[in-house]
């Protein structure tokens, strides 16, 4: 009997643990490992759809995060005696080259719920001659396991949290498999930024951490929060932070591009409680991976309208085009200075808090009323930590077309002066505005003209007496 070949077709599951396409793959007799750089998410895109607009699809940061994760892979397999073979090209077109030239029987890839992704998909499996075997890896709960069919699951996440902690458990993270050997073919380089056409962002040292590509960056950090700095203890607590490393896990670039499994997180939670303590601050990083699901079962369920200005609750809003008041807000030139702090960290260096991300989204989208899915693309283009369903389904959320049919509009000055009493972040961003005393640095207008001019800061785009309340 002939023996058995399998691709396992890489994604964002750039991991060896807890990788079930992984498992299943090297179930077979030979195995060949593959990732593909798609030209297509590097470079301007098309939006597509009512309103299409023109943006980058995968910045520079997140191309390099991406590049290392696939570098790392690479060596951890090597580790073992395998390797990751690289291309850089069509994935339709260069699995189906792969797979005819291997002759092999199946092709083991983890799905995804988000359009562009699904499609990608049903393209290789069109062009393969081989059976494309799909898994589901990337969420806390794996979808057989919720109490009820993704399709009936409420839009609100309360009752979803609560449905899933009383009725769903959380499946152990799957142990590394023995790996078969791996067909003769050349492996290929591996691309740089600038090679798939990104410009190289440069390192900013004002950033909250150093976020390095790969599983062992990931394994590192995880250890690095939980036991090292024992900073897990106090995450309830210190979560809603602006500056430095541990203020929150900062796990979420690992998660989205796969190089962390969030039941490996879980898991290690558990021994976490065993060892040291359980506590709000414990429940509360699983609580907030439940959210992190919630999305990605919301996505499963109401698909390409997420994208939709109107959102999944189809509201006839009449949202504003891009024009200089998206760009201002874009540059962190906006006049106000919570604002404008965050955005300049956004561009500096591809992370924002939790607590930064709202506020910045509030204001373009309910105090600017531009269409929200600008400002959600701009953070395609520039996260670090980006993922499909994350990204829009909680932008969808605070511009009120999403999974809440409250209010979620912010008041930024009261969001500036409750998390920034001393105006610490503010002057770390808007160098411009250090020496002025905490009131004056986060309301500049409210100075004489005089004194405002000699800021070099903007003055603000919206009045402040038009600011929303929370």
């Amino acid at each position: 009997m002939a023996d058995d070949t399998a691709v396992l077709w890489l994604r964002r599951d750039l991991r060896l643990h807890d990788n079930p396409a992984l498992v299943a793959a090297a179930e077979a007799d030979r195995l060949l490992p593959v990732y593909v750089f798609d030209p297509a998410r590097y470079g301007t895109s098309a939006f597509g759809g009512r309103d299409s607009f023109e943006y980058e699809k995968t910045g520079g940061r997140r191309t390099a995060f991406r590049t290392e994760a696939v570098a790392d892979l690479r060596s951890r397999l090597r580790d073992r005696g395998r390797d990751l073979v690289v291309r850089v090209g069509d994935p339709a077109e260069t699995l189906a080259e792969l797979t005819a030239k291997v002759d092999a029987d199946a092709v083991h890839v983890h799905t995804r719920p988000t359009p562009e992704e699904e499609a990608v998909e049903r393209r290789v499996e069109a062009a393969v001659d081989a059976s494309l075997v799909r898994h589901w890896g990337h969420t806390l709960h794996h979808p057989d396991d919720l109490p009820c069919a993704v399709s009936e699951l409420d839009d609100t996440y309360t009752p979803f949290r609560k449905a899933v902690e009383s009725e769903s458990t959380v499946r152990a993270p799957a142990a590394v498999p023995t790996l078969p050997p791996r067909p003769a073919v050349d492996p290929g380089e591996l691309p740089t930024p600038a090679s798939l056409g990104v410009e190289a962002t440069p390192i900013d040292d004002r950033g909250v951490l150093d976020f390095e590509g790969g599983e062992t960056a990931a394994l590192d950090r995880l250890d690095d929060y939980l036991w090292e700095t024992d900073a897990l203890r106090e995450y309830k607590e210190t979560r809603n932070g602006l500056l430095g490393r541990d203020y929150s896990s900062k796990l979420s670039p690992w998660l989205n591009e796969g190089c962390l499994s969030p039941r490996r997180v879980s898991a290690e939670i558990d021994a976490y409680e065993t060892r040291r303590v359980e506590n709000e601050s414990t429940y509360w990083l699983r609580f907030e991976l439940r959210w992190r699901d919630f999305f990605q079962f919301q996505f499963a369920k109401h698909g390409g309208t997420f994208f939709t200005p109107g959102g999944i609750r189809r509201r006839d809003i009449d949202w504003q085009g891009g024009g200089e008041a998206f760009e201002r807000w874009r540059r962190g030139e906006t006049g106000v200075p919570f604002v404008d702090a965050n955005m300049r960290e956004l561009a500096a260096t591809g992370y924002l808090s939790n607590r930064g991300r709202q506020n910045v989204a509030s204001f373009l989208a309910n105090d600017l009323r531009i269409d929200w899915r600008l400002g959600a693309a701009h953070f395609e283009t520039e996260l670090v930590d980006y993922d499909p369903a994350s990204n829009y389904g909680n932008w969808a959320y605070v511009a009120g077309v999403g999974n809440d049919s409250r209010d979620r509009s912010f008041d930024v000055l009261w969001q500036a002066h409750r998390y920034d009493p001393d105006a610490e972040y503010v002057t770390r961003w808007l160098p411009e505005l250090d020496g002025l005393p905490p009131e004056a640095a986060h309301e500049p207008w409210t100075l004489p003209e005089s004194e405002r001019a000699t800021l070099a800061y903007p003055e603000p785009v919206v009045a402040p007496e038009t600011l929303r309340d929370e």
